[in-house]
């Protein structure tokens, strides 16, 4: 496969496309570093605040996923204008022990109202099921489920502002700086980036004849009406617009003041990931492993890409952490078959379905990752431990 000669991602990465000086990623890293005027965007970000801050029960909604972008986007918030949020959690079913005493933590130490919302398991183990099976991403009750679920809380609580974290446009080319996208989460922008072209009401017809389902199952990832959103006065953005987002000064900063702790994630060694990438869901090993095996790249390419735009590591390093490390099968893959009632030959058949060439996966030669310290706390459907 091509790759891009600045950060090393191929030519299957979504979005991706290639150029003089690397690719359009590279580009828009770039733009984002040397034309963007912060200062004047941070002005930007005051005045909305203002505008909001006082006249309702809460200044504004922060969604939480306890991950190290809602964390210090949660910090920064209360830190540099004293805000008063709501914080608003979508448990999707794979929270970790570290994660959730990393919250705790957080939370008594900011001092926040917090709403943790955990749907019906049952539900979310036929939705994982149909995602995949459809689209070998078995994340949709996630995806749409931790945008939706704020946005349908601030209606309830009638709280117009949600403030999100990172952008878009720090991962793919979906969206740009140079558009100064503001991160307004639309339904249109749901239903593109958020649902793999499921609607809710689509996924309740296919999944209504296999359990007793209500309807009323689907409605926390179903997108709010808009007009009761526009009686509210809604409005959403993201803080990565407003300030230069920085994985790694971002970490070491919630480390250091609230005593984060950074945690590993399957098949991606601690000193890769200095800084905690994805560590709060123990599926996250399986979800890149189903990346790898249909693009041909995981979660150690998409990290070191990072560290390459900014040169904090060589080419020729990153290169050959990539080819070491990407690819190895996770132990969280025994989980997902075991939730999914499925053999690792049925598994490997549905996603071959959905290769994306020019990758040629192998199935055969992937060796297991290293087992993480918490495996054996990780949820088992039949209780077994090994």
């Amino acid at each position: 496969m091509k790759k891009c000669k600045s950060c090393l991602l191929p030519e299957t990465y979504e979005t991706i496309e290639f150029n003089k000086n690397g690719c359009n990623i590279c580009e828009g890293a770039s733009f984002k570093n040397k034309s963007i005027d912060w200062e004047k965007r941070k002005k930007e970000l005051d005045k909305l605040i203002d505008k909001y801050r006082g006249k309702y029960s809460y200044d504004c909604i922060v969604p939480f996923s306890g991950g190290k972008d809602s964390t210090f986007t949660l910090y920064y918030l209360i830190k540099n204008y004293g805000i008063k949020p709501l914080v608003v959690r979508f448990n999707h079913g794979f929270m970790r022990k570290i994660v959730r005493e990393n919250n705790e933590n957080t939370f008594k130490k900011l001092g926040v109202d917090v709403i943790d919302f955990t749907p019906n398991w049952n539900v979310v183990k036929l939705l994982m099921k149909e995602s995949f099976d459809r689209k070998t991403d078995f994340c949709w009750h996630c995806h749409t489920g931790i945008f939706s679920y704020p946005i349908r809380t601030a209606l309830i609580h009638k709280v117009p502002l949600i403030l999100w974290g990172e952008t878009q446009s720090e991962i793919t080319a979906y969206y740009q700086y140079e558009d100064e996208e503001i991160e307004f989460e639309d339904e249109k922008k749901f239903n593109m980036m958020r649902t793999l072209g499921i609607t809710a009401d689509d996924m309740y017809e296919m999944i209504k004849n296999k359990d007793k389902i209500d309807k009323r199952d689907l409605i926390p990832y179903t997108f709010p009406n808009v007009q009761e959103l526009k009686g509210i006065n809604y409005h959403s953005a993201a803080l990565g617009n407003y300030i230069p987002w920085d994985y790694k000064k971002n970490t070491q900063l919630i480390v250091k003041e609230l005593g984060w702790k950074v945690g590993e994630t399957e098949g991606v060694p601690k000193d890769i990931n200095i800084y905690g990438e994805k560590t709060e869901c123990f599926m996250q090993g399986t979800r890149d492993y189903i990346k790898y095996l249909k693009r041909g790249y995981g979660r150690t390419a998409q990290i070191n890409a990072f560290s390459l735009r900014k040169g904090e590591k060589s080419f020729d390093k990153s290169n050959e952490e990539n080819n070491i490390y990407d690819g190895k099968k996770p132990h969280s893959l025994e989980l997902f078959l075991e939730y999914m009632g499925m053999s690792e030959d049925e598994f490997n058949k549905t996603v071959l379905g959905m290769v994306i060439p020019p990758n040629d996966p192998s199935f055969n030669k992937n060796e297991f990752s290293k087992k993480l310290n918490d495996f054996e706390e990780w949820y088992r459907e039949d209780n077994r431990k090994k």
